[in-house]
């Protein structure tokens, strides 16, 4: 079964500024106005408040594959060379990943666009740039502290949503790149991402705001940035996401008090 699809807007010249506000203790959620949203760039300030945290089951055990051996060297290899599914029959390139290889944060979306298949590199077009003023909005950048990575390495043809089965195939080398990276917390952009890591079709609506776990890390959900490009009132949202993601990773780096 195929999940629903959101079309990318890569060819949008729309390229919003993200500024960082932190927000006071004891500030309650501000939701911004429709009209407000489409009109500025800037967020409300929303409080960081912690939901109860909400893991997800683990799996049942599997046995090792050979891509749980890999290091990066060979992981890069065997994506690049990969034909596990029909994907790659009409790649310009796999795409990995970029970005620091111990990092705090690992976002991923679904698939590559047009210029990710052509420059090897997630995120790239309008998407990217929003996404990169995203990064800034926690005052990091593509690079440092951060790595981005897709649920499938090949483009799904005419930009659409990567299928089950695609995403399926490409789950060994994600979850090898997550083994590796030991990323603090996962942010994931969109329903595909969703389905990649948590196996979950619900609504984005009704994952938002909650803490998940996959392999004992924090994982947190909002929308892919070529949603946003479409649907600039719930940058909002998607700005309370990443402040409950940044509560959370404050929280990991916050010793516990003695009693």
């Amino acid at each position: 079964m195929s999940l629903s699809r959101e079309q990318m807007l890569t060819e949008m010249g729309i390229t919003p500024i993200w500024v960082l506000r932190d927000a006071e203790p004891g500030v309650t959620t501000v939701e911004m106005p429709k009209e407000a949203a489409a009109e500025t760039d800037v967020f409300p300030e929303v409080a960081e408040a912690a939901p109860a945290a909400r893991p997800v089951p683990d799996s049942s055990p599997r046995p090792m594959s050979p891509v749980d051996r890999l290091d990066w060297p060979e992981l890069a290899r065997q994506v690049a060379e990969c034909r596990a599914c029909p994907l790659c029959e009409q790649r310009k390139q796999s795409v990995l990943g970029v970005g620091d290889l111990t990092p705090d944060w690992l976002f991923i979306g679904e698939g590559p666009g047009a210029e990710e298949d052509v420059k090897g590199e997630p995120f790239v077009g309008q998407a990217g740039k929003l996404l990169d003023n995203m990064l800034a909005s926690l005052d990091i950048a593509r690079g440092k502290r951060v790595y981005i990575a897709n649920a499938v390495k090949c483009r799904p043809p005419g930009n659409r949503t990567p299928e089950a089965a695609e995403m399926a195939a490409c789950w060994p080398y994600l979850e090898r790149q997550i083994a590796l990276l030991k990323p603090k917390i996962i942010v994931l952009l969109g329903k595909a991402a969703v389905h990649a890591v948590l196996h979950d079709d619900k609504s984005l609506g009704s994952l938002r705001g909650k803490r998940y776990e996959f392999a004992g890390i924090p994982v947190v959900v909002t929308y892919h940035p070529a949603y946003l490009l479409r649907n600039l009132p719930d940058k909002a949202k998607a700005w309370e996401d990443l402040l409950f993601a940044r509560g959370l990773l404050r929280e990991l780096a916050t010793p516990e008090l003695p009693f």
